[in-house]
């Protein structure tokens, strides 16, 4: 049995442009990846989805996931069949979380079937297979720390980022990305999405944290009107002494805070198990590649 991480994605800002005539909106967004996510594995056997973990029973039709979306795009991007596989995935994410768990899993089973199937299938073509799969899915493929532009899939290296201790945060409820960016529409708060300067490297966690407090998301208060929960979720992550810096994820559903190091993640984690007993609370550090 082959088994892969699927990590975590965090915005540290997420810039969105107004929509172009098809309907989507430009984005400018650096991504971070965290050492904690959903876990795929394949064996050899009749087909299929398996689904565990707290997170699995928030999942939608199995042949909508987009583990079975990235196996097919695959088979049509290699002109031939391949024999069965069963998937396993073990669903440690909360769902519609902002934390791009869906293409992270996909990028995990890519991941496997080139390395079961075609060792020799190249890295192009597997971008180029991932970025079929929606916004996130090219950044997820090799969650390593990128700078993505156009729908998502034009990436570039991001400045070195050190290692940071950080939490994340969602209040287990699941917030629909349509809903943000309608509401984002309604609001006309569109940002520029010409990527911002920044320094070739971060020294410390402090660094990129009052860098990126010049940065922001232009769905934070889209996600917040469509559920206000989340909102809840910032201030108090903003209201405590370890947080170096507090932010939404993508278009919402998780917050998460930098720290200054693991002792401050870990205090932090759980004062706010102690605040809030029913919200989700994980630990992780951001940074990658974790694949």
């Amino acid at each position: 049995m082959a088994e892969a991480l699927a990590p975590a994605k965090v915005n540290l800002f997420l810039h969105v442009g107004a929509p172009a005539p098809d309907g989507y909106h430009p984005v400018c967004s650096l991504m971070a990846f965290a050492d904690f996510g959903d876990v795929v594995s394949a064996r050899p056997g009749q087909g299929g989805l398996i689904v565990r973990g707290p997170f699995g029973q928030g999942l939608g039709p199995e042949q909508d996931n987009l583990i079975f979306r990235a196996v097919r795009a695959f088979v049509a991007e290699l002109g031939r069949e391949m024999g069965e596989l069963t998937f396993t995935l073990e669903k440690n994410l909360p769902v519609a979380s902002g934390l791009g768990g869906g293409s992270s899993d996909a990028g995990a089973a890519l991941r496997l079937l080139r390395d079961v199937y075609t060792p020799g299938f190249d890295d192009a073509r597997l971008e180029r297979v991932a970025a079929s799969l929606g916004a996130d899915g090219a950044a997820c493929l090799w969650a390593r720390p990128v700078l993505a532009e156009g729908r998502g899939e034009r990436l570039s290296p991001a400045p070195g980022l050190p290692v940071v201790d950080a939490v994340l945060v969602n209040p287990r409820v699941p917030v629909s990305t349509p809903a943000v960016y309608r509401a984002l529409d309604a609001s006309g708060a569109f940002g520029d999405v010409v990527p911002p300067p920044m320094p070739e490297t971060f020294e410390s966690a402090e660094e990129l944290a009052a860098w990126l407090t010049t940065q922001r998301n232009d769905l934070e208060a889209p996600a917040v009107a469509v559920a206000p929960q989340v909102g809840a979720v910032l201030d108090t992550l903003r209201d405590e002494p370890e947080a170096l810096l507090a932010r939404v994820s993508g278009s919402g559903g998780t917050c998460f805070a930098l720290c200054a190091d693991d002792i401050a993640a870990e205090t932090l984690a759980e004062r706010i198990e102690a605040i809030a007993p029913n919200w989700w609370v994980q630990r992780c550090r951001l940074g990658g590649p974790w694949s």
